[in-house]
């Protein structure tokens, strides 16, 4: 009996996988499916935001890949697939923007801050660096600090 009601729970978990629907297209070269493989993984799902579409089962992306397929059909170049998805849902659809006024930001701004933190990292370090020589040149007198000054100066036997 257990075992039973074991294999139905099993059996009903995988009916949903079963149901899901799979995009069959019909291409009439392989360089027209290679090119919509290729647009599917450069184009992101509008509603989906961290996925291409042709990973995303949402309804939206379903209509994109179909909508690729046909204007693939019609022997649209992949510049203009591309030019017309971006008119219809912004540069946000692509996964590597093109350098514009607009996305400059995207682009340079990883660089930017990269390079502010390291500047900010070296003036750090050089402020405690002066800071360290500031307070133990105060905590020696004038006699001490020449004695360490020429103690410095004078070579160790191992040199």
């Amino acid at each position: 009996m257990i075992r039973r009601l074991f294999l139905l729970l099993a059996v009903l978990a995988f009916v949903p996988a079963s149901l899901a629907a799979i995009d069959t297209y019909e291409f009439d070269t392989e360089e027209q499916r290679a090119r919509f493989y290729q647009l599917s993984g450069e184009l992101r799902c509008p509603k989906c935001q961290n996925q291409n579409i042709a990973d995303s089962n949402s309804p939206i992306a379903n209509d994109l890949r179909r909508e690729i397929f046909r204007m693939l059909d019609e022997g649209q170049s992949n510049d203009q697939i591309v030019e017309f998805m971006v008119m219809r849902y912004g540069d946000f659809v692509r996964y590597k923007p093109a350098l514009t006024a607009q996305t400059a930001v995207l682009w340079f701004a990883p660089a930017v801050f990269l390079l502010a933190g390291f500047i900010g990292l070296v003036v750090m370090l050089r402020r405690r660096q002066r800071a360290l020589r500031s307070t133990a040149d105060q905590h020696l007198n004038a006699d001490e600090q020449q004695r360490l000054k020429s103690l410095l100066e004078k070579k160790s036997p191992h040199d």
